[in-house]
């Protein structure tokens, strides 16, 4: 089992939410971070977030394009000395609307974002990552890539592609290399995300102190990531609602699927 401390892990979506979070358990934890993010004012104040900040170095990078993501991956690699783990973190959500008045753009960037980028991120750091003694790659999904989500079809399959391409990874690499994969399957956690969605008019329940109280908190969801990356987990449900889903989805699909559009049908517009 991996140990982050004095380990050098990267972390995608490291502006705020839970990206931020992780930043600031896994330098408590002297681990060596290296926080990405397309937002530079956002890493920065992560910075300022962090008790001890010359673990953490930052760095401004476009996910979308796999040739930055290349040129970071060995720009940190020669900065830091190598590279033991990646946690692919950074997503978006789409507007909370029918696939049918979607508009293709949207669809394009949801996918670009959270499945492009990971495969990005993925392909940058694998040869890396598998010159280590030990290493690790922790993909971030959601519980919308294995439950439909009425509103989050685009998201959804973004998502799932993320949990397929993290499987598959994990069986090409688990009997051959010395890198472990995990994917990780959050419910709903009560972050910003709406807004650095670009969707800063779309309500969510995180605007309600009732249903925001239910959520885990971005803090309880780092610690969770990182518990399953030590772990060397292939498969994590963080999140009451995840875990329940998922075994609703498993047993009583219909019922799941009843239930989750009863829950989000006053999203829909």
């Amino acid at each position: 089992m991996m140990n982050v401390s004095g380990k050098t892990i990267v972390v995608t979506g490291a502006g705020g939410g839970v990206g931020r979070e992780l930043v600031k358990e896994l330098t408590a934890r002297q681990a060596r971070v290296a926080a990405v993010d397309i937002n530079q004012e956002a890493l920065q104040d992560t910075l300022l977030a962090v008790a001890d900040k010359d673990l953490v170095s930052l760095h401004t990078v476009d996910l979308t394009d796999y040739d930055a993501v290349q040129n970071f991956a060995s720009e940190v690699v020669a900065k830091l000395g190598g590279v033991d783990g990646i946690i692919n973190n950074a997503g978006i959500i789409q507007p909370f609307v029918r696939i049918n008045d979607l508009d293709i753009s949207r669809i394009h960037r949801v996918m670009n974002v959270n499945f492009y980028g990971t495969v990005h991120m993925v392909k940058a750091f694998l040869p890396h990552l598998l010159d280590r003694e030990e290493a690790h790659v922790l993909n971030v999904s959601s519980m919308g890539g294995f439950l439909p989500v009425p509103g989050q079809v685009a998201y959804g399959a973004s998502k799932a592609a993320v949990m397929l391409l993290s499987e598959g990874l994990y069986a090409e690499l688990s009997n051959s290399s010395n890198v472990h994969v995990t994917v990780v399957f959050p419910g709903a956690i009560n972050t910003d995300i709406a807004k650095h969605s670009g969707l800063e008019d779309m309500r969510t329940d995180g605007e309600n102190s009732k249903a925001a109280a239910m959520m885990l908190s971005p803090n309880e969801a780092a610690k969770q990531i990182i518990a399953a990356m030590e772990s060397n987990k292939c498969r994590v449900y963080i999140g009451k609602d995840s875990k329940l889903m998922n075994f609703l989805f498993k047993f009583v699909p219909k019922f799941a699927l009843r239930s989750i559009q009863k829950a989000l049908g006053h999203h829909m517009k």
